[in-house]
């Protein structure tokens, strides 16, 4: 009886390792996703900002990860009555997941995912936000708004969990909650100066693409942590841990080969710009459901919204919305219709595949209620601060750049 007790705990101990070992390093390789964010949306603005989006994202690491650990994570993944959770901190007691990790691990890949969330934000208000403001809409969206989100959608006890919402790794709680919070962040700043005028949109070219590829790569890469890491464990999970890889690389793949395609055909020119938001939008489209679809609907996922993300873009910007990196239409559109992609595209209960309209009506409430409060909570903070602190550089500091206006320093030297 002992050696069997002993053969058990040892048994359990290898799966606690294993485990932890594994979403380790997908937690590892989601937080180097912020090195991603921070060059490519670097790449896609002019020299004169281009340290002040990076400086952005470093807040969104610093400002946002102290704001998830002393309460947006309790808020997540506490006691929660189906809307809110009333705990602070590290919860010690089980979380009701079924982990085979320590809290304190999970609390750190839920970081990820959270610091994720609000750079998109940073890359629809670059070149234009003062810094101070933007921290403290960090600080707020990693503590309250986004924590309620993951509430619903992961916390067992979420209204969205119980009905069986499927978000299995985010394109609406991360993705969605980002892109509208976006939308609400450019409304509100205005676009910058020299965007429109009574002829429509000017082009205002980003300084170094290819950093922009490379931020794209290391986002690219850092998604096979961000998706196969939310299987929360290795140990009798191989076969849902090579699903998903596979998943998010066919829908990737297909995303950036649709962009191209329309692109050619419609402006018998490649947008390479284009196509690397392709790209990021197969990966955010694929995010909800690629736990549950099979790999011929990820590659028709990804087809969809290489080509959703060209047509979101050009709405975006008919509508005098200046969004400088393409985060609208990335992470908002691409994971709204990711998550109601999984309604229709889902091997079982899918409505292309039989299984009903009951699962599509569940994604279209939990991503439709995700965005709105993302969108609406997001633009009422950002007015308060408007009408009183102020949440825009001056005309002086915008046209200078935000690099010597507001750090003092130049992103590249000149020498003699």
């Amino acid at each position: 009886m002992n050696d069997l007790q002993g053969l058990a705990a040892g048994q359990a101990g290898l799966t606690h390792a294993i485990d932890s070992v594994w979403v380790a390093i997908c937690a590892a390789l989601i937080f180097q996703m912020e090195g991603g964010f921070a060059i490519l949306e670097a790449g896609f603005i002019r020299g004169k900002n281009a340290m002040s989006i990076i400086a952005k994202v470093i807040i969104d690491i610093c400002f946002g990860g102290i704001a998830f650990y002393l309460i947006g994570f309790g808020i997540a993944y506490g006691k929660s009555n189906g809307w809110f959770a009333f705990d602070t901190g590290i919860p010690s007691a089980d979380l009701g997941l079924g982990l085979t990790i320590s809290n304190k691990l999970f609390w750190f890949i839920q970081l990820g995912f959270a610091i994720a969330a609000i750079s998109i934000v940073s890359g629809a208000v670059a070149e234009r936000m003062k810094v101070w403001p933007y921290c403290i809409f960090v600080f707020i969206f990693c503590a309250v708004i986004y924590p309620m989100i993951a509430d619903w959608s992961w916390n067992p006890a979420g209204w969205l969990a119980k009905r069986g919402f499927n978000d299995f790794a985010g394109s609406a709680a991360v993705h969605a909650a980002g892109g509208f919070a976006a939308l609400a962040s450019a409304m509100a700043l205005g676009a910058r100066r020299g965007k429109y005028n009574e002829n429509g949109a000017t082009a205002i070219p980003g300084h170094n693409l290819p950093l922009a590829s490379v931020g794209a790569f290391i986002l690219w890469f850092g998604w096979f942590g961000f998706n196969p890491g939310s299987t929360l464990g290795a140990v009798g999970k191989w076969e849902l841990i090579g699903t998903v890889a596979t998943n998010t690389f066919l829908a990737s793949a297909a995303g950036g080969i649709s962009t191209m395609m329309y692109t050619y055909i419609r402006y018998k020119q490649i947008d390479i710009t284009m196509v690397i938001n392709g790209v990021l939008a197969g990966l955010v489209a694929i995010t909800a459901g690629c736990n549950v679809v099979g790999h011929g609907s990820a590659i028709i996922i990804g087809l969809i919204a290489g080509i959703l993300v060209e047509l979101t873009v050009v709405f975006v910007d008919r509508r005098r919305i200046d969004d400088p990196v393409g985060a609208i239409a990335v992470h908002g559109g691409n994971g709204l219709f990711g998550t109601l992609a999984v309604g229709l595209f889902a091997s079982e209960k899918g409505l292309f595949f039989g299984g009903g309209s009951a699962q599509f009506m569940t994604q279209l409430i939990g991503v439709v209620v995700i965005s709105l409060f993302s969108f609406v909570t997001t633009y009422g903070i950002m007015m308060m601060m408007k009408k009183t602190i102020g949440i825009r550089v001056s005309r002086e500091e915008e046209l200078s750049g935000l690099d010597a206006g507001t750090f003092g320093v130049e992103s590249y030297s000149t020498f003699e």
